[in-house]
């Protein structure tokens, strides 16, 4: 397809239609801000729309101009405005399509969405509460029922359109009360009643506006304008999504960041605490990675684009952050089946009870006496302390508000399962290179042999290793340009797979790799009276008709590393390094660190034997990788953790925990959150199910006054709302 401004948007949608097993086509209406889609088998809608949120934003009319017929993926139509993109499939495929209609968003829809309703259901309640007060001052029904409409009128809403789908929820019971409540003329408990429904409704609203607050902090931190730098030399101000890869872009002091790239001119720092919650400055100089949502703290600076807006880093964590918000964790499975099968239940108990009342202890049906209730008041009571709404928020909340206190300190949660996994790890299994060291190698010796010339062996490693990728050829590079060492031009290159570079210049031919390289070749015998590197570091070996030498270099291990698992073994945690590095060298690094156990010399399967032996053994294992060479250990893991998700597309994409800063302490951050959070889950559950069980079985015997069941009903629930959102406030 073409690479236009007019297509862009086709790149976000072709990445979102291919990742989406269960999605089969898309059909976009940007006049009417309409989207549907076309899916095959059982899907869940939450989650989709949390998914297609991020993409749609990305959407407008105007980009929507000139559509193309066909990517290389993708069928692409267009009629009356309507946008169709659908996969190939065969011609009867779409018969068992089933279309389904999904919200277009609009920019900040679910903070706004939050707030407003929060705030609506606090002025019910304020309402409901005066009007509540002012029936018991002047005695007169008006104000009950006053009373009871502001407070019944959002359960009300909300029962109406469960009813109209076939379901019953804890609105209806609510409602059923209270209306009971005025039946048998007990007008006060009625409007009390609905009085703290609704107060711990605008409660619960509040509790997740804050919580959407939070996360909806990085969404701001989106530009959407960029300056780009025409031929020239002018500028023009584009929309972010109508970018194209290799387009260079102005970004002036005090400015965000539009989009990830590569600076190409100028000098400055940036603050990346939007990314990752570090607030300290970062260098960026030509050649530097940059990241959308980012800010530009003082340098002018022209970067290079290096990736649409809707694959920025950034982007990705939004979009992370809102699926998590839908995906349940393991103990949500329990609330989630307080829903129509429990309502029913409830209402068929509350009816038994009220003919055993009636019927088989000879209470009076509906006439309330000095020395007993009436049977329908009891019953009425039951409904009340049986009503599970305090349990059925006492996860989510829990869950929403721990995702949010770690999006804004650089840990990244992909789902409320994530968080209760975590706290149930006993066995830590690391990656040395990248994780528990720097990952980001450092030359610090260059030898020849004879010695004397090793300017010569460094400007041909620099040569060669400035046409490679590979880290150790950055780490070359990089110190040959400190040294003032400049690359030859090259006549031929050629990459030998897993053994080096070779190369011509004017000098004659070279090659820069592993010591089996030179092994191999005519000068191998002059290998025999040089020893291996030293322990923790590696060896470079240059080649040259008339020069042969080697370069050493090392990764440092992190400052925080040994710290952090000083701290895991004080928590009873086993920790294993599995490294593919040398045992000698492995084990220098385990013995500074004082891990546990080391697995050396492993390719990517025995990692993945290893972490199967751990938990056949009945370990919950986390694996602490990089998200690219330990994608298998980190997808065989219990729960699996990223570490750099700045410079990692595979570790947002492969693992349950992102840690956001290349920082090995945010596992420690991680681990406290999800220990705190499953607490104040357990804590929430004995709140909610206790008061539910003690209430139900004392309603039974009569001694429970309806005002007590209200007060008792939702006092758990705002408690739970208010046990929850402690989360937010926990100090790292």
């Amino acid at each position: 397809m073409p690479n236009t401004p007019d297509s862009a948007w086709m790149h976000a949608i072709e990445s979102f239609l291919l990742d989406e097993s269960s999605v089969e086509a898309i059909r976009l209406d940007p006049a009417s801000k309409k989207v549907e889609m076309a899916t095959l088998g059982r899907v869940d809608g939450e989650l989709l729309q949390a998914k297609l949120a991020e993409v749609l934003r990305a959407i407008d009319a105007k980009w929507l101009k000139e559509v193309p017929e066909h990517t290389a993926m993708l069928e692409v139509s267009q009629k009356s405005g309507v946008v169709q993109i659908e996969k190939p499939s065969c011609s009867t495929a779409p018969k068992f399509w089933k279309w389904r209609e999904f919200e277009w968003p609009e920019a900040d829809d679910i903070e706004k969405e939050s707030d407003d309703e929060w705030r609506l259901l606090a002025v019910q309640a304020a309402v409901c509460g005066v009007s509540l007060v002012l029936g018991w001052f002047f005695g007169h029904p008006a104000f009950f029922v006053a009373s009871l409409i502001a407070g019944g009128w959002d359960a009300a809403k909300d029962a109406w359109e469960n009813l109209r789908e076939g379901r019953l929820d804890v609105h209806f019971l609510m409602l059923a009360v209270a209306l009971g409540a005025v039946v048998i003329g007990a007008w006060e408990e009625g409007a009390l009643l609905l009085f703290l429904f609704s107060t711990s409704g605008a409660l619960e609203h509040f509790v997740l506006y804050r919580t959407h607050r939070e996360i909806n902090a990085l969404t701001k931190a989106a530009p959407k304008l960029a300056h780009v730098l025409l031929p020239d030399g002018q500028t023009e101000d584009r929309d972010v999504h109508a970018l194209r890869i290799g387009d260079v872009i102005v970004v002036k002091p005090d400015e965000l960041f539009p989009v990830d790239g590569i600076v190409t001119s100028g000098l400055t720092a940036a603050d990346e605490s939007t990314l990752t919650g570090e607030a300290l400055p970062i260098t960026k100089e030509a050649g530097a990675a940059i990241f959308g949502g980012t800010l530009n703290l003082w340098g002018l600076v022209q970067v290079r684009v290096d990736k649409p807006a809707t694959q920025s880093a950034l982007a990705k964590i939004i979009t992370l952050i809102q699926t998590a918000q839908h995906m349940r964790a393991p103990s949500q499975r329990f609330t989630d089946r307080f829903g129509t099968r429990y309502t029913i239940l409830t209402l068929g108990i509350v009816a038994v009870m009220f003919f055993v009342w009636w019927l088989g202890f000879g209470i009076l049906p509906f006439e309330n006496t000095a020395a007993s209730k009436s049977a329908f008041y009891r019953a009425m009571t039951l409904l009340v302390v049986m009503s599970p709404c305090a349990l059925v928020l006492s996860i989510p909340s829990a869950i929403l508000a721990a995702i949010a206190w770690g999006a804004r300190r650089g840990v990244l949660f992909r789902s409320g399962a994530a968080i209760e996994k975590l706290a149930e790890v006993d066995v830590v299994a690391m990656d040395k290179t990248g994780t528990l060291t720097e990952g980001e190698l450092r030359v610090t010796k260059v030898e020849s042999f004879p010695a004397g010339h090793e300017e010569d062996v460094l400007r041909i490693a620099v040569s060669l290793e400035s046409n490679s990728n590979h880290p150790i050829a950055r780490a070359i590079t990089r110190f040959g340009q400190e040294q003032g060492i400049a690359a030859e031009k090259l006549a031929e290159f050629h990459s030998i797979a897993g053994q080096g570079l070779r190369g011509r210049t004017d000098a004659g031919l070279s090659y820069v790799g592993r010591r089996e390289l030179i092994k191999d070749s005519v000068l191998g015998g002059a290998l025999a009276g040089i020893p291996d590197a030293p322990l923790g570091f590696s060896e470079v070996w240059v080649l040259h008709e008339q020069n042969i030498g080697r370069i050493l270099l090392k990764d440092e291990v992190r400052p925080g590393s040994r710290a952090v698992l000083e701290k895991l073994a004080a928590d009873g945690v086993l920790t294993v390094m599995l490294t593919g590095d040398r045992r000698a060298a492995s084990t220098e690094v385990a013995k500074q660190l004082g891990l546990s156990e080391v697995r050396a010399g492993l390719h990517p399967e025995d990692k993945v034997a290893v972490i199967r032996e751990l938990t056949q053994q009945g370990h919950r294992v986390a694996m602490v990788g990089d998200g690219v060479n330990d994608a298998p250990s980190l997808a065989a893991a219990h729960v699996s953790v990223g570490m750099g998700a700045r410079g990692s597309d595979a570790a947002l994409e492969q693992s349950d925990v992102v840690l956001m800063q290349d920082k090995i302490e945010k596992l420690l951050s991680a681990r406290r959150i999800s220990h705190h959070a499953r607490a104040i889950i357990r804590q929430n559950i004995v709140i909610s199910l206790g008061s539910v069980i003690v209430m139900a079985v004392a309603s039974l015997f009569g001694i429970v006054p309806l005002t007590l069941g209200v007060l008792t009903h939702e006092g758990s629930t705002v408690l739970v709302c208010l046990n929850s959102l402690r989360l937010l406030f926990e100090n790292e």
